[in-house]
């Protein structure tokens, strides 16, 4: 697949079959997240790769109360939203439910974990929340998405169950000096899976030279 075409076709699926994914085309997918940059070539993170079934729905049952804490904030975004953005929002929450209550069947939950060791965190005494660590994890993140969809798989980035982090880390052996990150369902679209993404236009998000000036002049 062309990779601009993977790109602007990556949509986040939630609604995933039960069947096994073969070992060939997940070594695939995982090996692609390790290609991934990080700072200094620290490569400070790992994925556990879940397929047990145990695991799986205690990991299920914990985020299933987050995803319906959420839903009341949605659905109150969504009335203020055109009906055409609304509707299509209003697919992603049905979605996301589904994924709540079948994430336990995905065949694969990718569990991206953290060591800040080796990561250099240059915002962590800025007067504001810190984001700059994120930048030697996410880009595996994404790389294992692009990768899954190479691959046919639907897969969708989720950081629900990091507000579980304890439980998380006790369940998976996980140790104290490390953190998670991101959570990724992957297995084969019950649904179309992929297609055309609705996004900004670059002239709304790319500025020329200064903040506000644009990109389009």
């Amino acid at each position: 697949m062309e990779l601009y075409q993977a790109m602007s076709t990556l949509r986040a699926v939630r609604r995933l079959k039960p069947d096994p994914i073969p070992q060939a085309v997940l070594a695939r997918v995982l090996t692609a997240a390790t290609w991934a940059p990080t700072g200094g070539n620290h490569q400070s993170w790992r994925i556990i790769a879940v397929n047990d079934r145990h695991l799986k729905q205690k990991m299920a049952d914990l985020y299933k109360p987050h995803w319906r804490s959420y839903i009341p904030g949605y659905e109150a975004h969504l009335q203020n939203m055109p009906i055409e953005s609304a509707n299509s929002a209003r697919k992603a929450l049905e979605s996301g439910t589904y994924l709540a209550n079948h994430m336990h069947e995905a065949p694969i939950i990718c569990v991206f974990c953290f060591n800040f060791e080796h990561i250099t965190v240059t915002d962590a005494q800025l007067d504001r929340t810190s984001v700059v660590g994120g930048g030697s994890i996410y880009p595996a993140v994404q790389n294992l998405l692009l990768a899954a969809r190479k691959e046919g798989l639907g897969c969708v980035l989720t950081t629900l169950l990091c507000l579980e982090e304890a439980k998380i880390k006790a369940l998976l052996n996980i140790p104290a000096d490390w953190h998670t990150a991101a959570f990724v369902p992957l297995g084969y679209p019950v649904l179309g899976g992929h297609g055309p993404i609705s996004r900004k236009p670059v002239e709304k998000m790319v500025f020329q030279n200064r903040f506000g000036e644009s990109f389009a002049d």
